[in-house]
């Protein structure tokens, strides 16, 4: 399957979004974690093991649930453009 050629206007739009939604998703990830694992008042410098490894867990479980949500949607985005696809095809034979 060949890939459009994209004009450099569209390909930095497409950068620029992309970017925009790993931030976004890295604050949200620092933001829920840090909430979850480490508790308001700070009672040493460090973080410690329990922390550590709180962080550890939200951080892996938030990255796979990222990458999970993202195929699901792809699959379905995919789904849909055949579907459209088959549409066409039907309604251009009739």
């Amino acid at each position: 399957m060949a890939v459009p050629q994209l004009d450099p206007a569209k390909l930095q739009l497409v950068q620029e979004l992309e970017i925009e939604m790993m931030s976004d998703m890295y604050n949200r990830l620092v933001s829920a974690c840090h909430r979850k694992c480490i508790p308001l008042k700070y009672h040493e410098p460090e973080l410690g093991k329990g922390e550590s490894v709180c962080l550890d867990r939200c951080v892996a479980k938030y990255l796979d649930v990222h990458e999970r949500i993202g195929k699901k949607l792809s699959n379905m985005s995919q789904g849909e453009s055949e579907d459209l696809t088959k549409m066409n095809l039907q309604d251009t034979k009739k």
